[in-house]
């Protein structure tokens, strides 16, 4: 009889290629994804733990999934929280049969363990050299690393995730040539740094963009720290017809940066960005910032606000800073929540009217879209699943790019309409 298996999905891109790649090794064990979580054998929770909201999410999920399931299933808990917290998990959550960190197959029968107190450890493999399975998406993700070498006082992932390890070029470009898709995203925690703890720096990267532009027709990336962003690399994103720079800047005060043990300031960043619109008016920006950071004052918070204002991203995530255990500021006096709810309404309202006006900009525009599904594109304007989208006629071909002219905004999303005939449509 066929087992059937579920896998749910939490957090960042990167976890869906780890989830990509896990579906790929069930489906080679013979197993068939089953059509609801009541029908799967097995079912495996990928977790996200980067803040506390995440935290709290997986395990809503585990639960939510036992509930679901047919009290026969095996509910295997793997990802970011089984690796940092294995044993806290195992202990806490009877209702799972395994927790696996990273690395451990997931189809070795109900097998209730931690992460690291096992009297027999379950046999390892790479998840970053996994075959890739088919993806059903006309784009995908594709992860070029693992780990970081930063050491920011608000992040634990270095401590769980390892140090930087960067693929070879090599594979990723098979991994590419094995996806039929018209968009790759490139991601990593630290996607500037890509190739150095291989002893080879930006001209890794800028060997490795050229060799995917060959290949697909849109290529986007994601996850650039500031202090690496060279002006090689923003000249070869700046030419290529997608000019999407995601910016890792967490903050723009100076003396807040030094506390979160990075680099920068508001005139520098604003700065950079000044400088890539003037090489490529149509370079579209996207960053996070982190509100409530230990020792925030109202300087620091002013900062924020007029660089925002004078930056004008075209997209702004933000969200209030969470106490990580292990990392520098854990132990760090916090900002009184009331505040820093005040602080991040503030700035996700003055955010997100930039963000609409932005696209109110569109209006009028002739652009070319990535039918992604019935109805829904995306322009070199929008990452995948992170952005808004484009809503399109429902009758452009799914998987290819097609012009459309953008004709209203709703807040994140376009509407367009096709200037290209039936006859036109009909020969792609």
């Amino acid at each position: 009889m066929t087992r059937r298996y579920w896998v749910e999905t939490l957090g960042c891109p990167k976890n869906q290629v780890d989830s990509q790649k896990l579906e790929g090794t069930l489906v080679a064990d013979g197993m068939h994804a089953a059509a609801t979580v009541g029908d799967a054998d097995l079912i495996v929770v990928n977790t996200c733990a980067f803040i506390e909201p995440a935290r709290q999410e997986s395990i809503d999920v585990i639960l939510a999934m036992h509930e679901e399931s047919n009290n026969k299933a095996e509910l295997v808990v793997t990802g970011c929280m089984a690796e940092r917290y294995g044993d806290e998990l195992a202990a806490a959550l009877p209702e799972v049969d395994t927790v696996a960190p990273f690395g451990v197959p997931v189809t070795l029968g109900p097998t209730k363990r931690s992460s690291s107190s096992s009297p027999t450890p379950l046999p390892s493999f790479d998840l970053l050299e996994l075959p890739r399975p088919p993806v059903s998406a006309p784009w995908a993700y594709v992860k070029v690393a693992e780990g970081c070498d930063r050491k920011c006082g608000f992040c634990a992932i270095p401590t769980f995730r390892g140090p930087q390890r960067s693929r070879t070029n090599e594979s990723i470009l098979d991994e590419i040539d094995s996806l039929d898709v018209a968009e790759v995203v490139l991601v990593a925690q630290d996607l500037v740094s890509f190739g150095r703890d291989q002893g080879q720096g930006e001209l890794r990267l800028a060997a490795l963009m050229d060799e995917v532009a060959k290949r697909v027709p849109m290529m986007r990336l994601l996850y650039l720290h500031p202090s690496g962003l060279s002006d090689q690399l923003i000249d070869l994103i700046a030419a290529s017809n997608v000019p999407y720079f995601d910016l890792s800047l967490q903050h723009v005060s100076a003396p807040l940066l030094r506390r979160m043990r990075r680099v920068g300031s508001l005139p520098d960043f604003l700065d950079r960005v000044q400088s890539i619109r003037k090489r490529q008016p149509d370079a579209v920006f996207r960053t996070n910032f982190i509100i409530g950071y230990p020792g925030e004052t109202e300087a620091d918070h002013d900062a924020l606000l007029t660089f925002i204002d004078e930056a004008q991203l075209d997209w702004c995530g933000l969200f209030s800073y969470s106490p990580e255990p292990g990392t520098y500021a854990h132990d760090l006096d916090p900002v009184p929540a009331g505040l820093v709810t005040d602080r991040l309404n503030e700035a996700s309202g003055l955010a997100d009217s930039i963000t609409a006006a932005k696209r109110d900009a569109m209006i009028g525009r002739r652009v070319d879209v990535l039918v992604d599904r019935p109805g829904v594109g995306r322009s070199w304007a929008e990452a995948p699943e992170i952005d808004g989208v484009v809503r399109v006629p429902e009758n452009l071909v799914v998987g290819k790019i097609h012009p459309v002219d953008i004709v209203a905004s709703c807040g994140p999303d376009l509407t367009a309409e096709s200037p290209e005939s039936p006859h036109e449509l009909a020969k792609n």
